[in-house]
């Protein structure tokens, strides 16, 4: 597996950027002789191009060879268009990313239990910010396969579900409940590949209702920018704005992202204001998101209240030191059956062998068990085509409603609570016999009898 030294390569997609301001380069194109491809070191190291240019985790024949590979695909979407290999993957799905975002699910508690509405963006807003810290691995998780879904319980109450709804284009739906509010998101990126970089855009829309604070609200992050994909160490920034909207009362937070600038200033950090209705500041917030946020009450002008202080909202937990896929404890949980339910679902992403393989450390076998799904998924493509069938997702219906957002339009799906009644039919029924997980074949097919 890669070394500590190599950790750069493709980028989890999450939510993030569009340009990366003015950060510190240096331009190896006559040594790469690859007109327009520069490298860049985020951090303003000492290494000198032709060092930092040797990085990442191929071979440079296999940097060369992949490099001829993608040309054509400059300046297009390339979100479902190019089957990459596993040398680049994480063991974790993008359903299994999502629910990342669980894992300080306590300020959305916070935020449902705080009496003053602007606290409530502060917590709510924070909360939003604090999954930047696990989205800046740069190992690129896998595409689910169409039906597949992701299950999690055990952490704070929750119930989380998330599903593959759509293939092309790739979509994902998710939900998530306890106490304190419900979670739902309707997921779909755009990419733009540059060369030696891609652009992300959440093409998708996020809504938290907080249960008894009576009040729904409404998510735009900021895009993404992953740097070095092919030459160089591989860095994700996110400059641009998040925007957190009280839907019901008109009050939002609005917090600016900091461009990577030279030698890394500004990297990470993140500055802004909770407005209310009329736009006007009430509350300062400011940090960094790969560390912790903090608020201070401000006058109309944005200046701090005197007699008040900043005060910390949220730091980052502490994390396993050497990790070798830079994961948290909460993202090693999210891969176990700690977090997984009783007889949980056969489509889960846990169970898929191309993902286990890679966990084990077998990438031959990862790569192979990942074209097999892949092979069956197309296969399954054909008949239903063949059938004039459409494929229909079990836990999720379309909404009928098309929202557009920042970055284009997106189709809506709606949790439709089948999985909910499913669940307490399962817990409630003395009659189930427990499955040994283990020995569950991974299973989102729709049609069981087809061959790959």
């Amino acid at each position: 597996m890669a070394s500590k030294d190599q950790k750069g390569f493709f980028a989890s997609i999450a939510s993030s950027i569009s340009n990366f301001g003015s950060a510190m380069h240096k331009s190896v194109n006559g040594l790469l002789g690859y007109e327009g491809l520069e490298v860049i070191n985020p951090e303003g190291g000492t290494e000198d191009a032709e060092e930092e240019a040797q990085r990442g985790r191929w071979k440079q024949e296999e940097r060369d060879g992949y490099w001829k590979m993608m040309q054509k695909y400059i300046g297009s979407d390339v979100t479902s268009m190019v089957t990459l290999p596993v040398i680049i993957f994480e063991p974790m799905t993008m359903l299994q990313k999502m629910a990342e975002l669980m894992e300080y699910s306590s300020l959305l508690d916070h935020a449902d239990e705080c009496e003053d509405p602007y606290m409530r963006l502060v917590y709510a807003s924070s909360w939003a910010i604090s999954v930047y810290f696990a989205y800046q691995r740069t190992w690129k998780p896998f595409n689910p396969i169409l039906g597949e879904t992701y299950e999690m319980v055990n952490h704070g109450g929750i119930t989380f579900l998330a599903e593959q709804v759509s293939h092309h284009p790739p979509m994902s739906a998710g939900h998530a409940e306890n106490e304190h509010f419900t979670y739902d998101v309707t997921s779909k990126l755009k990419t733009k590949f540059l060369g030696n970089s891609v652009d992300v855009y959440p093409v998708g829309r996020t809504r938290v209702s907080l249960k008894k604070a009576g009040v729904i609200l409404d998510l735009v992050p900021p895009p993404t920018k992953v740097n070095n994909l092919i030459f160089g160490r591989t860095w994700v920034d996110s400059p641009g704005e998040m925007i957190m909207t009280n839907l019901t009362t008109g009050d939002k937070a609005v917090l600016y992202f900091q461009p990577c600038g030279w030698f890394g200033a500004g990297r990470y950090e993140v500055d802004g204001y909770v407005y209310n209705s009329e736009e006007e500041p009430k509350i300062l917030m400011t940090g960094k998101w790969n560390e912790s946020m903090s608020y201070q009450p401000c006058d109309l002008e944005g200046e701090p209240l005197p007699s008040t202080e900043l005060k910390e909202v949220w730091r980052v937990a502490d994390v396993p030191e050497n990790d070798k896929f830079q994961y948290t404890y909460f993202a090693h949980r999210i891969n176990s059956f700690d977090t997984a339910p009783k007889n949980l679902l056969a489509s889960d992403s846990r169970l898929r062998p191309d993902r286990y393989a890679l966990e084990m450390g077998d990438l031959s076998k990862s790569g192979s068990e990942k074209s097999s799904l892949e092979d069956r998924q197309r296969a399954e493509k054909r008949k239903r085509e063949a059938n004039g069938d459409k494929f229909t997702p079990k836990w999720f219906n379309v909404a009928g409603e098309v929202t557009q957002t920042p970055w284009g339009e997106l189709e809506i799906y709606e949790y439709n609570g089948k999985y909910t009644e499913h669940r307490a039919a399962v817990e409630n029924s003395s009659s189930t016999v427990e499955v040994d997980v283990k020995s569950i074949d991974f299973n989102p097919w729709q049609y069981d009898s087809l061959c790959a």
